[in-house]
């Protein structure tokens, strides 16, 4: 893990670059994302959540009134800005699948504030999850299955095995002691991304107890859910992945992936840059594969 302070704001990689090494899979290369393409596959989306004032500007015409409203509740402009880009980027993303204008698209939010689809576009199946952290975004989309994404900043921090005491459960809280500096902050981060993703995915936020189910905490190993308390055979339900990030996020950040039913292939896009102002189905999105 880097200790030093990593330049977190810098913008997406420029047109025709790709945003890293982390997916094997290279014959993908050059394609655009589709909703036909989207079959049993999970398509993510890693951006900068960095954004001008001029920009910003442009980005809120996209969003709705409820959401221009959350906006002005941010007091520092940089947060304001930095939300603005995400629901932006998020409307962008699905209106492409969905071939229809970003400012057309409307959301339902569960009891622990999912965001869903709904009017026209429900009868789509296109299930979607975002995440942030510390100046970037991750987008997950698939269809007809639950999903979850967590994205987060790997974090030097004397107090971690205080807050896994506190919040994971104890299988994990013994695991996590065994590692050293740096792999402990590494298994920490895991560990949380692990959870984060699969209450995302359950869509029970923190109505869930994090330590009423027990995940692996090892870094190098694959994740797994290992077991739950409210519902054994949820156990076998859900997929857990460890999302391969690559530069420049890979480095000071874990992401995880949680999705109903048996584990997805994943492919990596990347936003690029899409006038704001028109519809996605005369827009084109050139993907970045790893």
């Amino acid at each position: 893990m880097s200790r030093g302070t990593p330049d977190l704001l810098q913008p997406p990689p420029p047109e025709g670059e790709e945003l890293g090494d982390g997916c094997p899979d290279q014959n993908d290369k050059g394609r655009v994302a589709s909703l036909a393409m989207l079959g049993d596959q999970v398509h993510l989306w890693p951006f900068s959540l960095a954004s001008t004032s001029a920009t910003s500007a442009k980005e809120a015409k996209l969003l709705s009134a409820d959401e221009a409203k959350r906006a002005a509740r941010f007091h520092f402009a940089r947060d304001r800005r930095g939300f603005i880009a995400g629901r932006a980027a998020l409307r962008r993303i699905l209106a492409h699948y969905l071939e229809t204008d970003p400012a057309a698209l409307r959301f339902s939010y569960g009891p622990a504030g999912k965001p869903k689809l709904c009017g026209p576009q429900v009868g789509k199946e296109l299930n979607f999850n975002l995440s942030h952290s510390v100046g970037w975004g991750l987008l997950a989309v698939t269809r007809g299955r639950e999903i979850g994404v967590d994205l987060e900043l790997i974090r030097a921090d004397d107090d971690l095995a205080a807050v896994a005491r506190r919040f994971f459960a104890p299988a994990e809280t013994a695991d996590l002691a065994g590692f050293a500096p740096p792999l402990h902050e590494q298994a920490f981060c895991a560990c949380w991304t692990r959870k984060e993703a699969l209450l995302k995915a359950f869509g029970a936020g923190l109505s869930l107890p994090l330590d009423g189910f027990c995940v692996s905490v090892d870094p190098r190993e694959p994740a797994r859910l290992i077991s739950t308390e409210f519902r054994p055979a949820e156990a076998r339900r859900w997929s857990l992945i460890d999302v391969d990030l690559g530069p420049p996020l890979k480095q000071d950040f874990r992401a995880a992936l949680a999705i109903e039913g048996p584990p997805p292939e994943c492919r990596y896009f990347r936003l690029g840059t899409l006038p704001a102002s028109e519809a996605s189905r005369r827009a084109k999105l050139p993907s970045t594969a790893r």
